[in-house]
C-alpha cells in the first residue's frame, strides 16, 4: 500500500477525515427526516427518538452498498476524479450543509455532495482541457448517470412520496372510518415507533452510502482498490458510525420545520408519512439512486396533509422548501467548483 503520509497520500487522509465529517454533519442535518414526525406527535421523546434513529441508521448503513458503488464510479470519469477534485467536492458539500442547517432549511445532503462533486469535476476539466467544452470539459461528467440517477429522482421521488402518502392516508381513513378517534390515536401511537424505525433504517441504507462512495472513489484514485471494487469493510464501519454519531447530536432546527411547520400531525398522519417515505427510499436504494430523504419525507407529509384538505398544508413553507431543493445542486456545485479552483492554484 502506498505511503499515506506523503504527497497525494496526505490529501487522501484529508479526504477520509472530511468525508467522515460530512457523514457526521449529514447525520444531525437529516435526523429530522426520520424522527420529526414521531417527536411532533409526542409518541416518543426527542432523546428516545434520536437514540432509535442513531441505532437504525447504523444498521441500515450495513445493508446495501449499491448507492455507494454508483457514487464512486457512476457520476464522474474516474480518471478525472483526482484527490483535489474529491476533496473539493466534500468541502463543498459540508459548507452547503452547514449554511442550510444554520437557517433551518431542509435541503438535501445527497444533492449537496453530488452537486459539489460535479462542480469540482467541471472546474478541473476547465484546467486540463483549456476551456474546450464539447469533448472536453463537459465529458468529465457522466451525464447519463447524473440525469438518470440524480436529477430525475430529485423531481420524481417527492412526487411519488406525495402520492403514496396521500394513498396510504386515504386507505387508513377508510379502514378506521367507524372507529372512535381515541382508539385510532391510541392504535397509531403504538404503531408509529415502528414506522419511524422503518424510516430511520432506510435513511441509513441510502444516506450513509454517499460518503462511502466518496471515500471509495478516493481509494480508487490513489490505486489502492480497483475501479470495480465496492467500499471496503472499514469504510462501511467508519461511515456508519460517523452518521450514527451525527444523528445522536440531533438536528432540532430542521426538525421544527419538518414536524410542525408543514401541517399539524397526529399519530396516524406520522405513521402514513413515514411508511410512504420509507417505501420510496427502500426501492430507490435498490435502484442505486441516491435520493434525498429530506425531499421524500417532506413530499409524504404534504400528501398526508392534502388528505385532510388543501388548506391544511402550509404551502408557503412548501414552496420555500422546493426552492431550496432546486437551488441545492447548482449552489453546491458552485461551492465545490470554488474549492476545486483554489486547490488547483495551490498545486
Amino acid at each position: 500500500m502506498p505511503d499515506l503520509l506523503h504527497g497525494g497520500g496526505l490529501i487522501l487522509v484529508f479526504i477520509i477525515i472530511a468525508a467522515l465529517a460530512f457523514d457526521y454533519i449529514n447525520g444531525f442535518h437529516d435526523t429530522a427526516n426520520a424522527i420529526a414526525t414521531v417527536i411532533s406527535t409526542r409518541v416518543l421523546t426527542p432523546r428516545a427518538a434520536i437514540l432509535m434513529a442513531a441505532v437504525l441508521n447504523l444498521w441500515g448503513a450495513f445493508c446495501s452498498t449499491k448507492v455507494a458503488q454508483m457514487i464512486s464510479s457512476g457520476l464522474v470519469d474516474t480518471h478525472i476524479a483526482t484527490q483535489q477534485v474529491i476533496l473539493a467536492a466534500v468541502l463543498g458539500g459540508i459548507v452547503w450543509n452547514l449554511i442550510t442547517w444554520k437557517y433551518g432549511i431542509p435541503s438535501s445532503s445527497s444533492h449537496a455532495l453530488i452537486g459539489a462533486l460535479v462542480g469540482a469535476a467541471l472546474v478541473h476539466g476547465l484546467f486540463i482541457h483549456h476551456g474546450v467544452l464539447v469533448g472536453g470539459v463537459l465529458s468529465v461528467v457522466k451525464w447519463h448517470g447524473v440525469i438518470d440517477k440524480v436529477v430525475l429522482p430529485l423531481f420524481c421521488s417527492p412526487i411519488i412520496g406525495f402520492v403514496l402518502g396521500l394513498a396510504i392516508m386515504y386507505a387508513l381513513l377508510a379502514i378506521f372510518a367507524r372507529s372512535a378517534p381515541g382508539r385510532v390515536s391510541s392504535t397509531f401511537r403504538s404503531l408509529q415507533p415502528f414506522s419511524a424505525a422503518w424510516m430511520a433504517w432506510n435513511h441509513g441504507m441510502n444516506d450513509a452510502q454517499k460518503s462511502m462512495g466518496i471515500i471509495t472513489m478516493a481509494l480508487i484514485s490513489y490505486h489502492i482498490i480497483p475501479v470495480v471494487a465496492g467500499p471496503p469493510t472499514w469504510v462501511i464501519w467508519a461511515c456508519a458510525i460517523a452518521m450514527a454519531l451525527g444523528t445522536s447530536a440531533g438536528g432540532f432546527r430542521i426538525m421544527k420545520t419538518m414536524g410542525q411547520k408543514i401541517i399539524r400531525l397526529e399519530p396516524i398522519n406520522g405513521f402514513a408519512a413515514e411508511s410512504a417515505a420509507g417505501l420510496v427510499i427502500f426501492f430507490s436504494s435498490h435502484m442505486q439512486m441516491p435520493v434525498s430523504t429530506t425531499h421524500v419525507i417532506a413530499g409524504s407529509i404534504f400528501g398526508v396533509g392534502a388528505s385532510k384538505r388543501a388548506s391544511a398544508v402550509r404551502w408557503g413553507v412548501a414552496f420555500s422548501m422546493i426552492a431550496a431543493w432546486v437551488l441545492t445542486l447548482p449552489c453546491a456545485g458552485a461551492v465545490g467548483g470554488l474549492f476545486a479552483f483554489l486547490l488547483e492554484h495551490m498545486k
